[in-house]
């Protein structure tokens, strides 16, 4: 099985992609590369098995409807304009389950700078459903939106400062390594101590293995229609060597 993991950002710099082989008790990180524009993305995706992009794929439903009644008011509406309400519009379902899953909030796609790399990823689901992928936000298809920083922590993995700090990023790459011995960073490791955006995509693509193999937290039947439209973050239910089971 080959699964790939993308750290996507609004441009090609800071964006990410890494590929990881699964063998029998094994898995080995194939490639890794940065400054990625779309087209690898698309190539990548004709040819494994599972897509995780980190990146909100889809809008929370409640903020699209009040965009929607933006376009006329000759038709009165009424909007509360309180923290709840604010609140509502901001987060999907599937970041109100993440926060009850790992006591943080993920960015909010309606309100954070989140919002222009989200639009990229649109126009990468677009591109992809053009070639023919079906796209299913809920990441029953071969796309899944995964989310490194809550992955690692939900692995029992200290995430303080590794985002900006090269230091912590080497001594949570030990820590991986030591955790999972069958994963084989290959010659990539000196890329993901030296860039953020390297050390996310290779677990996104860790992640998303979770995501091929079925163990991770699935929408219930009440969220599904709303994941559907959303999208759904996709966090692991196991230990990360599970992924090797």
């Amino acid at each position: 099985m080959l699964t790939a993991g993308v750290d996507l950002s609004a441009e090609p710099k800071g964006t990410a992609l890494a590929v990881v082989e699964w063998l029998s008790g094994s898995a080995i990180l194939r490639e890794l590369r940065l400054g990625v524009s779309d087209e690898p993305v698309l190539e990548i995706a004709s040819r494994v098995d599972k897509l995780g992009i980190d990146c909100a794929l889809g809008w929370p439903e409640d903020f699209i409807s009040f965009l929607n009644a933006q376009k006329d008011f000759s038709t009165p509406h009424y909007f509360d304009g309180g923290m709840d309400w604010r609140r509502q519009l901001s987060y999907r379902e599937t970041d109100r389950h993440a926060r009850e899953l790992t006591g943080r909030w993920p960015l909010s796609v309606s309100t954070d700078r989140l919002g222009l790399t989200a639009m990229r990823a649109a126009g990468l689901l677009s591109k992809l459903a053009r070639s023919g992928v079906t796209i299913d936000r809920t990441g029953a298809g071969l796309i899944a939106e995964v989310y490194p920083g809550a992955t690692l922590r939900l692995w029992g993995f200290d995430t303080q400062g590794y985002r900006t700090s090269a230091e912590s990023r080497a001594a949570l790459l030990a820590n991986l390594l030591q955790s999972a011995p069958w994963f084989d960073p290959g010659d990539f490791d000196e890329h993901m101590v030296n860039s953020c955006d390297a050390f996310d995509a290779v677990v996104a693509s860790l992640a998303t293995r979770a995501v091929a193999t079925g163990s991770y937290h699935q929408p219930s039947q009440e969220q599904s229609a709303r994941a559907a439209v959303e999208g759904w973050i996709c966090l692991p239910t196991t230990n990360l060597n599970s992924l090797v089971a």
